[in-house]
């Protein structure tokens, strides 16, 4: 019989039982403060994440860690994906968050926060609501993982993370590990709100939210409704965002060597560069007589009237037409070290853009189950979410033109310079050159709407007196809109290179009046723009991504028969999936009308996925020498999935109960992972780099002068053929993605774990665990850009051999890379393997109730292996990616019930000067600038950062006031070079560091 006010009674029967298991802070905590069952009463079964198999709760086998909602009040956190970011096994590898989306292109589309366990890909990472599979959210082609933003924290009792693969008893994404997240389920009401202000403005969070729930002999049910607000942080908005520094020191002295800007006395901001215009010169072919400073590619115009007392104009002879000839006001820069360092970066409309986006998010959750007979209860879930993210930029954009006498079809061949040669649109600039001016403008950005909704209803109910079953029936729907401000393709490119005015036509594509767009104005430069100019050029496009997934899982548990050393346990079920995906972008994309951007079709596909699974949990040996309980457990899984065929996984694992004091355990798994919907169907994408950015090797000689590439690159281009002084093209080259249908084959892993549990008879409620951990994946699923593909080829310490550089071509006429083929690839392997460690003591004095807790995982390996012919490369100790992560948590209880608590999170040490800086295995520090020998700076010795909170029940409400970030411990600094390091500002970009600085919270509670 289900006894549901028995289960109500004992909340944390499930938690502890998990707990019990883990080698997480509160395992240790939950385990001692638990004891053994009479001998006469009768133990409540339940199952735990990571076995479908009911038991007593006592001594699992599986490295779970817990993590409770009530954490999170007391280090100032308001959303489910920053608990679980900050927990250790996720602290030490690169997650997807709604920040990192301002920056870069993220699985899920803007604002989306994924959880990658040990970083091994969000889309290994399976997520469960309550036991149950919860159906992906996002926008864009490439939503394959569950994003947090959907389920606010409030409906959150606990989190449930399974260290260890299991695909072989929950399916194929299983392979990392498992996140299971419990929802609140007593009886009564509360109401909750909690603001968070940091000290200096910018990134504020309020959340309110609403919760009632009640329970009889015959039911239950609870209904939470929740608002959830962060402000947006713009990149003004602090020290450490606001300006790019290079951050570089002398190599003899150790002082900053970065460049000053004599205009403003300060080091150089080196952001975007912007308002220039690029100049393609030939000078050289005509006359020996040049006046081309250096090999200068940009041209500047000076606003304040002052760059004369810094760098001089160009010399130009009116007798000699090849000369470069210029208006008033335009200087040559970027040619030397003077230049450079009045070469126009930072532009206002970067301190605008957003660090951290607006993100505003409402849901309603309602659970609730119903006892129809004895035996058997329906149970249902329904969750509704709207997310809407705000994103504000600014960016580049350029057109290629004559200038005003240069006739382009004889520069290669007979004379070039004829008056009325080039465009009448072009005054005052002659030579044998033509132009790509480059203005600025704050029309960037993305405005992103998704709502979602899940519903769950399931059957469950007891078979005789020692088996149960349950049968459930879930669906989820996520629809999501994505904004994005553009620039209009042919707006620009129906005039590159016109020798006139386009008053009189249309555009191809919208068949728009055409306006005259006066690109070498410099107010048009830097970002000033006449509503005509505007409304010819810019526009919004909206595209919608529908993603569908139902799941049926029907499974049965219970005893089997009786061995000498106890009761043989079981389960079995079937499953079944189906996925759908249907992204359609908006109307200019499809029209591949969207300047800077890649054209892209409907991405529409779909899955299905059949297993039947068992799971076996054996006691081998019982109160016998050495073996106070020794337990085996066996677990297997067939699955057939229609786009990827079939396989088997398994998993064996062994609990090892010495004596009361030590327990050893261990597992060995393997997953099967077929690829996801965005991987196999993604419509082809393509789109148009600029040759700066395609081609690594465009003036290598001045790009490693200047400390933009390794020598590495520089010594392979030169070993291509390319000269150090190449220009490049001047077409840009063609980016071409799409997904691996028919190509793709299923990744596989193998996962090890091995700990062991200790509790000391000596020293009373302490508790200590370690656990070694050891997963490699073979036949990775991953997606190369062509800037990567490029980069990495010419990067490669076996150049002459490396296969990336196959997947692109270079025009034999100009050298230009003409086309790059990029998509999902499956590479050769990825491995990660360390340990956890976990420590907790708990005791008490007559000052109270004292709580001390420590978490830390160690990374010994991270590395990838693009292709079976290439040495791994290791990762681990880079930035991204610290060796060492911890957590400390001090908690105090008062006799008057009045709480304090201090967390410390520790963020290891890290260095990138080793394997992405010129010779593996070699440190190295030094680069030459300009001539300069500079000392680099791709070090940082670790971060702590400190959150302290006092908690008083007064006047029947909770209160908890505190403050994150105690010490205001600002992001890493990192040397600008070569793009070494990921930066925003003169900061380390990484989603382990603090971007808020220190801040103040407060959250008041009260039940009902």
């Amino acid at each position: 019989m289900i006894d549901t006010q028995k289960m109500r009674r004992l909340p944390l029967a499930h938690a502890i039982s998990c707990i019990l298991a883990s080698a997480s802070f509160a395992a240790a905590a939950q385990e001692q403060e638990t004891t053994e069952p009479k001998a006469d009463e009768a133990v409540e079964k339940i199952s735990v994440v990571g076995s479908r198999i009911r038991n007593d709760g006592f001594d699992r086998a599986l490295p779970v860690e817990v993590i409770l909602a009530d954490d999170a009040v007391s280090q100032g956190i308001g959303d489910v994906s920053e608990l679980l970011r900050n927990s250790t096994v996720a602290a030490g590898s690169p997650q997807a968050t709604a920040a990192l989306s301002t920056a870069l292109i993220q699985e899920g589309g803007a604002g989306s926060e994924t959880i990658s366990l040990r970083g091994l890909g969000a889309n290994r990472t399976l997520v469960l609501l309550n036991g149950r599979r919860i159906g992906p959210a996002g926008t864009r082609g490439q939503v394959s993982s569950f994003d947090f933003n959907v389920l606010p924290l409030s409906a959150v009792e606990r989190i449930e993370i399974l260290k260890d693969g299991a695909s072989s008893i929950y399916g194929s994404d299983a392979v990392a590990g498992v996140v299971n997240i419990i929802t609140k389920k007593d009886d009564g009401g509360n109401v909750d709100v909690s603001y968070t202000q940091p000290m200096e403005s910018g990134g504020e969070q309020f959340r309110i939210n609403a919760t009632y729930g009640q329970a009889n002999e015959n039911g239950s049910f609870r209904v939470t409704a929740d608002y959830n607000l962060q402000t947006e942080l713009a990149k003004k908005d602090r020290d450490w965002f606001q300006c790019g520094e290079r951050y570089v020191f002398d190599a003899q002295t150790g002082e900053r060597a970065d460049l000053v800007d004599p205009r403003t006395g300060e080091f150089q901001c080196r952001d975007l560069l912007w308002g220039h215009v690029w100049m393609y010169d030939y000078q050289d072919s005509y006359t020996d007589d040049g006046n081309r400073p250096g090999n200068f590619t940009r041209i500047q115009y000076d606003y304040d009237g002052v760059l004369g007392n810094y760098i001089p104009a160009f010399n130009t002879d009116p007798n000699n037409p090849y000369h470069v000839g210029v208006p008033d006001g335009w200087f040559p820069v970027g040619y030397d070290a003077a230049s450079d360092a009045v070469q126009d970066y930072q532009h206002p409309f970067f301190g605008l853009t957003s660090l951290i986006p607006k993100n505003e998010r409402a849901t309603v959750y309602a659970t609730g189950d119903y006892q129809i007979t004895d035996t058997m209860m329906v149970y249902g879930e329904a969750l509704i979410n709207r997310r809407e993210t705000t994103i504000n930029g600014y960016r580049q954009y350029w057109s290629y033109i004559y200038n005003e006498n240069a006739n382009f079809g004889n520069l290669f061949g007979g004379e070039p310079i004829v008056d009325g040669g080039g465009s009448s649109l072009s005054e005052g600039w002659t030579g044998a050159n033509w132009l790509s001016p480059t203005p600025i403008t704050d029309h960037s950005g993305s405005v992103t709407t998704v709502d979602y909704q899940r519903f769950v209803v399931g059957l469950t109910g007891d078979i005789g007196d020692t088996w149960y079953f349950d049968v459930s029936l879930q669906s989820s729907r996520s629809d999501g809109d994505y904004l994005n401000k553009i620039i209009y393709d042919d707006a620009i490119s129906d005039n590159n290179f016109s020798t006139g005015s386009c008053v009189g036509t249309t555009s191809s594509v919208r068949g728009a009046a055409c306006v005259d767009v006066p690109w070498l104005s410099p107010d048009l430069m830097r970002g000033v723009v006449s509503q005509e100019v505007r409304d010819f050029l810019f526009g919004e496009d909206v595209g919608n991504t529908v993603y569908k997934q139902q799941t049926f899982e029907a499974f049965a548990s219970g005893d089997v028969f009786e061995l000498p050393a106890g009761t043989v346990g079981a389960a079995v079920g079937i499953y079944y999936q189906k996925d759908e995906i249907v992204d359609t972008p908006g109307e200019a994309t499809l029209a591949g009308n969207v300047w800077g951007a890649s054209t892209a079709g409907i991405t529409a596909g779909d899955d299905n996925t059949k297993a039947v699974f068992a799971e076996f949990q054996i006691p081998v040996l019982e109160d016998v020498f050495l073996a106070q309980k020794l337990d085996l457990t066996l677990s297997g899984r067939y699955t057939d999935v229609d786009s990827s065929g079939d396989d088997t996984t398994y998993k064996v694992g062994v609990n090892w109960t010495i004596n009361d004091q030590l327990r050893f355990r261990g597992n060995r798994s393997t997953s099967f992972r077929s690829p996801a919907l965005f991987e196999l169907y993604l419509n082809e994408q393509t789109g148009s780099l600029r040759q700066s950015l395609a081609d690594p090797c465009v003036r290598w000689g001045d790009a490693l002068s200047q400390g933009n590439i390794t020598q590495r690159t520089a010594d392979n281009c030169a070993a291509d053929g390319i000269a150090a002084d190449y220009s490049g093209g001047a077409i840009s080259a063609t980016t071409v993605t799409s997904g691996g249908l028919g190509v793709l084959a299923p990744e596989t892993s193998t996962s090890n774990t091995f700990g062991f549990i200790y509790k000391p008879s000596f020293v009373e409620n302490l508790v200590m665990s370690i656990d070694f951990f050891d997963i490699e994946i073979e036949g990775e699923v991953t997606n190369l850009g062509g800037a990567t593909i490029t980069a990495q080829c010419y990067n490669s310490l076996d150049f002459a051999n490396e296969p990336l550089c196959d997947q692109f071509d270079r025009d034999p006429l100009d050298q230009r890379i003409s086309t790059i083929r990029g998509g999902y690839l499956n590479i050769a392997s990825q491995v990660n393997r360390g340990y956890d460690v976990a420590v907790r003591y708990d005791f008490e004095t007559e000052y109270g109730q004292f709580d001390v807790s420590l978490e830390g995982t160690v990374q010994q390996e991270a590395s990838r292996q693009l292709f079976p012919t290439e040495d791994p490369e290791d990762r681990t100790g880079e930035f991204g990616r610290p060796e060492k992560v911890a957590n400390f948590t001090l908690s105090w209880t008062s006799n008057e019930d009045w709480n304090v608590t201090w967390t410390a999170r520790y963020i290891g040490s890290v260095s990138n000067h080793v394997r992405p800086f010129q010779n593996e295995n070699e440190y190295n520090d030094t680069s030459t600038i300009r001539g300069q020998e500079v000392r680099l700076d791709f070090n940082d010795s670790g971060k702590m950062y400190h959150s302290l909170a006092v908690s008083k029940n007064l006047y029947d409400i909770d209160f908890t006031f505190g403050m994150a970030n105690v010490l205001d411990q600002e992001p890493p600094k990192a040397s600008d070079f070569g793009g070494v390091v990921r930066r925003e500002g003169t900061s380390a970009f990484y989603s382990q560091y603090d971007w808020l600085g220190r801040r103040l919270f407060l959250n008041m509670s009260y039940d009902f």
